[in-house]
């Protein structure tokens, strides 16, 4: 199993000088490639290939191009548009908007990788090759072994290394207890419990003064010092706001994972209820897809389970006779004119996401969990 580490780094000046040099050079690598990927294509009718880019980029390292960047930095970015490449074809194929590769603009390629060898990690210092050893704040131990590192830098400026590890696989324990989780924008989640948890809207609390920084910036000339001021101001706004809602779904999500050996959430397309115009602003502040992936990632390292099923008709549904009770999103409260139930139509609906991530499982398994 792979797992991630993000740790801030502090370079000296110079050492940051470099580090946007080879940013820079790695993009015009990216954009040099796919320039020659779409100029075969349409003069010779040919396909490029990784293995084609890397031959020719070994040959262009001898003229002296592309010095002062590790030769496995330069690969990595050629693997970056193979795989680009790689995913549009395959959405092409399923019949989805394919989305061919785009130019990447200045300030739009935001980081590289050392994908084997090229860096080492002592104590609080990180050494990279063509580059130096940069200050790094460990905040916690590394377990496993260090596998690829890649240096990010946010709109801020701000640097970081991301260290992906490998770790043994953890066994999944023996299941004694499961939830159902039912996300929404009224409770952001409602258990099976009947325990519900309200999410503090980040985003609309700091909208207004994310709209007049933005007005701000729009009356800035373009290319000045006082627009770019603005433009870090902004940035800063929305940095808040997503730490605020990272640390807020972290918590969120090992509290479930702490209360139960099987998670149960409902798999839905959030893509496609975005397209709501009215609710879209509302269901990307909730972040539930964040959610559910962060809760995923614990489950994986506690030997738990967290299991996705179809959403239909887990809100008109009576969890305990199951008939079906129509209901506008107006109304809060299930009331089943069948067996009387009456209870919050969201906690309702967690049962149904419980009682279906269940019956998949064997009979065996169910009669052992905690019901």
């Amino acid at each position: 199993m792979k797992t991630a580490c993000k740790f801030r780094l502090y370079p000296t000046k110079q050492q940051e000088a470099q580090l946007d040099l080879t940013l820079e050079i790695c993009r015009h690598l990216y954009n040099s490639a796919l320039a020659d990927r779409k100029n075969a294509y349409e003069v010779e009718g040919i396909s490029r290939t990784y293995e084609d880019q890397a031959a020719m980029l070994t040959v262009e390292k001898k003229d002296g191009n592309f010095r002062g960047v590790f030769s496995q930095v330069l690969q990595d970015a050629l693997k970056r548009l193979d795989k680009s490449f790689k995913a549009f074809f395959r959405r092409v194929k399923a019949g989805r908007e394919p989305g061919y590769p785009r130019f990447k603009g200045q300030g739009w390629y935001k980081s590289f990788t050392y994908p084997q060898v090229g860096f080492k990690l002592e104590c609080s210092k990180l050494t990279l090759s063509k580059i130096g050893s940069i200050r790094i704040f460990k905040h916690r131990e590394i377990k496993g072994k260090i596998k690829t590192c890649t240096i990010k830098k946010n709109k801020l400026g701000c640097w970081y290394a991301i260290l992906v590890t490998e770790i043994n696989d953890v066994p999944q324990i023996e299941p004694k207890k499961a939830i159902g989780v039912d996300v929404g924008l009224k409770s952001m989640v409602a258990l099976s419990t009947g325990e519900t948890v309200q999410y503090p809207r980040y985003y609309i609390l700091a909208e207004q003064k994310l709209a007049v920084a933005q007005r701000n910036l729009s009356r800035k000339k373009k290319g000045s010092s006082n627009r770019q001021k603005a433009k870090l101001k902004v940035a800063r706004l929305h940095q808040k706001i997503q730490n605020h809602r990272d640390e807020f779904l972290h918590q969120i999500s090992r509290k479930l994972v702490d209360s139960a050996d099987i998670i149960v959430f409902e798999n839905l397309n959030i893509l496609g209820m975005l397209k709501n115009r009215h609710l879209a602003k509302h269901i990307q502040d909730h972040a539930w897809g964040k959610l559910i992936q962060f809760t995923q990632s614990k489950a994986a390292k506690a030997g738990k389970v967290v299991e996705l099923v179809v959403a239909r008709y887990t809100s008109q549904k009576c969890s305990q006779c199951g008939i079906i009770v129509p209901k506008t999103l107006a109304v809060r409260v299930h009331h089943c004119p069948n067996c009387g139930l009456e209870m919050d139509r969201d906690v309702n609906a967690s049962l149904n996401i419980r009682t279906l991530g269940l019956r998949g499982r064997a009979c065996g398994d169910a009669r052992a969990l905690d019901l």
